[in-house]
């Protein structure tokens, strides 16, 4: 499949429209970040792709995708990532499969005491990827840590509570 392709079934990315509702600004790296993994579930799992083309595509430097991949791609979010320079270089990008158990408690333990809300959504992302939620469960939770449900915790304050919810649900899931 070609960078720009698009899928057709109109479902959209649930986790970015919760976030928008909420009113956080996607950057470009949540946007590549999206993009990649819209290109993994439309190819089943595993994509190649070039570097300068994304680059190209998204109007940032090849470093930011760099960026991306090694942040949102990496081993410890259930990825293999293979890269060959140069160019004719690419990247190939394979999600592994984990077993639900194993996903949650990964999740759980990557949270530490603070999470931002578009974390957060990366999460929901990576468990609704690995089939461990739905799309349905995804809304609920971005729901309840969103920043609308915390209005009433001073803002500053929101990032620990809203890591302590989801770990809890996580953890009851």
């Amino acid at each position: 499949m070609r960078v720009g392709a698009r899928n057709d079934e109109g479902t959209g990315n649930i986790v970015a429209e919760l976030l928008q509702w909420e009113g956080v600004v996607m950057g470009v790296s949540d946007i590549i970040a999206g993009f990649i993994g819209d290109m993994l579930d439309e190819l089943g799992g595993s994509a190649e792709m070039q570097r300068s083309e994304l680059a190209n595509r998204f109007n940032c430097v090849p470093s930011q995708i760099n960026y991306v991949i090694s942040t949102r791609f990496s081993p410890e979010h259930g990825y293999i990532v293979e890269s060959r320079r140069g160019g004719g270089g690419y990247i190939r990008i394979t999600r592994v499969a984990m077993d639900p158990q194993r996903l949650i408690m990964h999740t759980v333990n990557a949270i530490g005491e603070r999470l931002d809300l578009q974390t957060a959504g990366a999460l929901m992302a990576n468990l609704r990827q690995g089939g461990v939620i739905g799309e349905d469960v995804a809304r609920l939770i971005m729901s309840a840590i969103g920043n609308s449900a915390l209005r009433p915790i001073r803002p500053e304050e929101r990032d620990i509570l809203r890591a302590s919810i989801l770990k809890q649900i996580l953890v009851n899931l």
